[in-house]
């Protein structure tokens, strides 16, 4: 079940535990391969990028090299979007950069998803997966598999950032969220909208998103899916 997956992901108390996780969904997605990593901006000199993956032999040079990601399509458009990207060869092609994708094309990578999650604190989250085949070309098919990806990067990034830079990490002394935004983000751990929790606890829709804005504040989050899954690791939830 993918559900499960998501919270073997977010429940990860290794970096292996955490590769192993992403890789299990991403097969069950229909992938073969998967790249997590975490960006840490630097005021001064380049920034650290650190990565889980499960990339095959003899790819790491091609996908580490500066030149290569300077001019890489993908990459340089998740710098700048927080929307998925859906890539194949045209992609590439149509950016002059042909022969990256036939270098990568060699190692299966020939189609693939990527997003970035963008971070207070000049952090960056990029979540890809990859494969030989074609996506789906069923529309409502490829809805679907980028809508669980971006519920995925949510919680892989907690996880990530936790493991991965464990100084970054957060204690639960340190937050301290009100009953009433503890009720909110319980009802949007439960899928319910900012209007039916306003129905639900007799409040406005209005003031829903203003607990709302105040816990993803409280818990230095950008979107209300991070804030739970924060929550939840932090056992606040």
């Amino acid at each position: 079940m993918i559900n499960e997956e998501y919270s073997s992901v977010a429940n990860a108390q290794t970096t292996d535990d955490l590769k192993a996780s992403l890789v299990s969904f991403t097969h069950k997605l229909g992938f073969a391969t998967v790249s997590a990593i975490v960006v840490i901006d630097r005021p001064k000199g380049e920034s650290a990028f650190l990565s889980i993956a499960n990339l095959p032999q003899g790819f790491e040079e091609i996908y580490s090299a500066p030149d290569s990601s300077k001019r890489d399509p993908v990459l340089r458009r998740l710098k700048r979007l927080s929307v998925p990207i859906t890539w194949d060869q045209s992609t590439y092609v149509g950016d002059g950069a042909g022969d990256l994708w036939e270098e990568q094309a060699r190692f299966g990578f020939r189609t693939g998803i990527a997003m970035a999650l963008h971070l207070p604190g000049g952090r960056h989250f990029l979540l890809g997966v990859d494969r030989d085949s074609p996506l789906p070309r069923k529309p409502s098919s490829l809805t679907r598999v980028v809508a669980d990806l971006q519920l995925m990067a949510v919680y892989a990034q907690e996880s990530a950032v936790r493991l991965i830079t464990p100084s970054a990490d957060d204690t639960v002394g340190a937050i301290e969220l009100t009953p009433r935004e503890l009720d909110v983000l319980s009802w949007t751990m439960e899928g319910k909208s900012a209007w039916v929790a306003g129905q639900i606890l007799g409040i406005s829709e209005h003031t829903v998103v203003f607990h709302l804005k105040n816990a993803m504040s409280k818990l230095d989050c950008i979107t209300k899916h991070q804030a739970v899954a924060k929550a939840i690791r932090l056992g606040l939830l």
